[in-house]
């Protein structure tokens, strides 16, 4: 039987081959990236809200970043930290970083 080559009802145009349109947004989200912060060098990586299921303290503003709410993991790049040098920040306080002092530890 041929295919059909109508457009399909509901959902996102789809591009040729009937695959959805890329989204680089959404395909670099989870990918981590090499970032400088206090003159340290830190992999940060973007967390979705479906992706967060539990309770951070964001140390920029050292408010809580609640279940639900996308927002940036950063850690040290010198590959000497585990788990634990790990910050969940908001991800408008990852982007003031410079403009103001985090308070609490980023370590």
């Amino acid at each position: 039987m041929p295919r059909s080559n109508r457009p399909r009802r509901g959902g996102a145009p789809r591009g040729r081959g009937g695959e959805a349109p890329l989204d680089l947004g959404r395909v670099l989200g989870g990918m981590e990236r090499r970032e400088s912060f206090g003159g340290e060098d830190w992999f940060v990586r973007r967390v979705s809200g479906a992706g967060s299921t539990k309770t951070y303290r964001c140390p920029g503003c050292q408010q809580e970043v609640a279940p639900g709410i996308p927002h940036v993991v950063a850690w040290p790049a010198d590959g000497l930290g585990g788990v634990d040098q790990r910050r969940h920040w908001h991800t408008p306080c990852w982007s003031a970083r410079d403009r103001r002092r985090p308070q609490g530890s980023t370590r």
